[in-house]
């Protein structure tokens, strides 16, 4: 498993604990999931991005494969 530390600002970090307190899960879960999901968003743009250029190029994208 990848290792990674992740420093907090203390408002950031008292936050954290009061949301995993709330929600009964450690603070853990919660950054795994914020990890999660911010990495899901990012990889749809740059799906997205490269479908719109995919899409722009596709007759020398054709030509090239050929």
């Amino acid at each position: 498993m990848y290792e990674l530390t992740v420093l907090l600002p203390p408002d950031l970090g008292h936050a954290l604990d009061d949301l995993a307190d709330a929600t009964g899960r450690r603070p853990e879960a919660l950054e795994l999931d914020a990890v999660r999901e911010r990495l899901a968003r990012e990889a749809g743009q740059v799906r997205r991005a490269a479908e719109v250029l995919a899409d722009a190029h596709a007759d020398l994208l054709r030509r090239l494969g050929e």
